[in-house]
C-alpha cells in the first residue's frame, strides 16, 4: 500500500510539471511531444523509446496487431482471453509467482484485446528496472496458459457476459456494432459471446498466441526515467531472443454503409427504460478531416454542453445524458448517438434525437460555436499526453496507425485552421440523415408501435438468447 502511495504521489507531481509545460508550450504554437527513437530489431520488433526524466518511472506499451478481427470464425474472444491469460503462468513462474513478484517492486501489468490490436501495458519504478523487464519478457515471450486457468477465465467471463444483459449499457454497443457491420469482423464482440467461449479450448489460445504474438507483428513503445541506449540495450537482450513467424495479414474488407433506415429491437420485458443508439459508418483513423469531424461532434454530442445533451437532458429532462461518438479503426468504424429514456417517452426522445440532428444539417454551426469547440478541445486534449504510460500508448497507436507525431504537435494548428465552409462540409459528409441505423433495447410490449415509425422492417431479439 505504502508503495502505491508513493506512486500516486510522484504521478500527481510528474502531472503537474508536464502539464505547466505544455500549457507554455501551446502558448507557443501548440503540443509538442517529447523526441523519440525508433529501432527496428533484427527479428522484427518494433521499439519506440522517449525519454521522459521528470520523475523516476518507466511505462511500456506493447502492441501486437490482430485483436479480435483476427479471431476465427466462432471463436470469437479468444484474442481477448489470449491477452488475459498471459499473467496466469509461464514456463519460469505460476500465475502466484508472476503476481507475488509484481506486486513486491509495485508494478502494473495490464493485458487486453480492442478490435484491432491488443496490448499490454506495464509499469514500474527506474530502481526496479531490471526487474519489471524481466517479468514483463516473461509474460509475453514464455506464457503456456495453463488448462485450469483458461478453463476459470473462460467461465468467469461467460457469467459476465450473462450479468451485463441485466444492465443494456454494457451490451447495447455490442448489439449496434452486429448489426451495423453484420458478418463484417468489426461486427464481431471483442470478449465473444456465450457460444463462442464455451467452444474454446487451450488449443484455440495456444494457436492465436503462437500465430499472432510475433515480433515482427508487435511494436514496443517505452517512456519514461532511462538512457535511450542503455534502455535500447536492455530491451534488445530481453525482447531480441522473441521468435515466430510473420502474422497473416487479416481480411479487413472496406465496410459498406448501410442505405436507408434499418432498426433492431432488442427485447428485454423487465426494462423500465429504452436505450438506444443510432448511427452508420463513421470514418477511418487516417481521414484527413478527423481533426474537423471531432470539433463539429463536440458541438453535436461529445460534451455535456452539447445540442444533444442540452435538448434531451437540461431542456426536456428526456434523459440523464446524451452524446455521439465517432470510433476511428482502419477501415470506417461507427458512428453514434447514444442515449437513454423512460419507456413512455421514447418516440418523444428519438423525435428530438432526430430532430436536433436535422438542424445540425440545416442550421449549421455558428462562428462562436465553432471558437468555443476549439477551445474546448485544445483545454481537454493535454491531459491525454501527460503521463508517461499515456505517452508510451499514443506512440504505439500511432505507430500501428501509420501515423507520426504530427497527430500531436500539429492538432492545434490544424484545429485553427477550420472555417465555417469546412463545419458545412463536414456536417454534410459524415453527420448521416437519411441513412441511419436504430438499435433499442427495451420492453418490446411497450415500444414497439413506437419502433415501427422509424424504419419500414423492424427486426427482433431476445437479450436473454446468446449472441448480439
Amino acid at each position: 500500500m505504502l508503495r502505491r502511495t508513493i506512486q500516486v504521489a510522484m504521478m500527481v507531481i510528474f502531472t503537474a510539471g508536464v502539464v505547466a509545460a505544455q500549457v507554455g508550450q501551446g502558448a507557443q504554437g501548440g503540443l509538442k511531444l517529447p523526441p523519440a527513437k525508433r529501432v527496428r530489431l533484427a527479428n522484427g520488433l518494433t521499439l519506440i523509446l522517449v525519454e521522459q526524466r521528470e520523475i523516476p518511472l518507466i511505462s511500456l506499451n506493447l502492441l501486437v496487431r490482430g485483436g479480435s478481427v483476427a479471431d476465427p470464425a466462432g471463436k470469437e474472444g479468444v484474442a481477448d482471453l489470449t491477452a488475459e491469460l498471459l499473467r496466469k503462468g509461464t514456463a519460469r513462474r505460476t500465475a502466484e509467482q508472476l503476481a507475488a513478484e509484481l506486486d513486491f517492486i509495485g508494478a502494473s501489468f495490464n493485458a487486453g484485446a480492442t478490435i484491432e490490436y491488443s496490448t499490454i501495458a506495464a509499469e514500474f519504478l527506474k530502481k526496479d528496472q531490471a526487474k519489471g523487464l524481466d517479468l514483463l519478457a516473461d509474460a509475453v515471450l514464455n506464457s503456456t496458459f495453463p488448462q485450469s486457468e483458461v478453463e476459470k477465465l473462460i467461465r468467469q467471463s461467460i457469467d459476465q457476459i450473462k450479468a451485463g444483459r441485466d444492465r443494456a449499457p454494457s451490451v447495447i454497443g455490442n448489439y449496434f456494432n452486429g448489426y451495423l457491420y453484420g458478418s463484417h469482423p468489426y461486427g464481431r464482440p471483442v470478449s465473444g459471446d456465450e457460444r463462442t467461449l464455451a467452444s474454446l479450448t487451450r488449443d484455440d489460445l495456444l494457436a492465436y498466441y503462437r500465430g499472432w504474438y510475433t515480433p515482427s507483428n508487435a511494436i514496443l513503445a517505452v517512456a519514461g526515467d532511462f538512457v535511450t541506449a542503455e534502455m535500447e540495450r536492455e530491451l534488445t537482450a530481453r525482447f531480441g531472443v522473441w521468435s515466430g513467424k510473420g502474422a497473416a495479414e487479416v481480411n479487413l474488407p472496406e465496410p459498406v454503409a448501410v442505405k436507408g433506415k434499418r432498426l433492431l429491437l432488442v427485447d428485454k420485458p423487465d426494462s423500465t427504460q429504452t436505450f438506444y443508439q443510432i448511427g452508420n459508418l463513421g470514418v477511418a483513423r487516417s481521414n484527413p478531416d478527423r481533426v474537423y469531424i471531432n470539433v463539429i461532434n463536440t458541438l453535436f454530442g461529445g460534451r455535456f454542453t452539447s445540442r444533444l445533451n442540452d435538448a434531451l437532458r437540461v431542456t426536456s429532462g428526456l434523459t440523464y445524458g446524451a452524446n455521439s461518438f465517432f470510433n476511428e479503426r482502419r477501415q470506417r468504424g461507427p458512428f453514434a448517438i447514444s442515449t437513454y429514456t423512460r419507456n413512455e417517452t421514447t418516440g418523444k426522445a428519438i423525435d428530438l434525437t432526430l430532430e436536433i440532428l436535422r438542424q445540425l444539417h440545416e442550421k449549421g454551426v455558428t462562428e462562436a460555436e465553432l471558437t468555443s469547440a476549439k477551445n474546448y478541445l485544445k483545454g481537454q486534449f493535454p491531459p491525454r499526453i501527460e503521463t508517461t504510460d499515456q505517452i508510451a500508448a499514443q506512440m504505439a497507436q500511432l505507430a500501428f496507425y501509420g501515423l507520426d507525431e504530427r497527430e500531436i504537435n500539429d492538432y492545434y494548428a490544424r484545429i485553427d485552421s477550420m472555417t465555417l465552409a469546412d463545419s458545412r462540409r463536414v456536417i454534410r459528409d459524415y453527420f448521416p440523415l437519411d441513412n441511419l441505423v436504430f438499435v433499442l433495447i427495451g420492453k418490446r410490449a411497450e415500444i414497439e408501435e413506437v419502433a415501427k415509425r422509424y424504419a419500414p422492417v423492424v427486426d427482433h431479439k431476445v437479450i436473454t438468447q446468446p449472441g448480439f
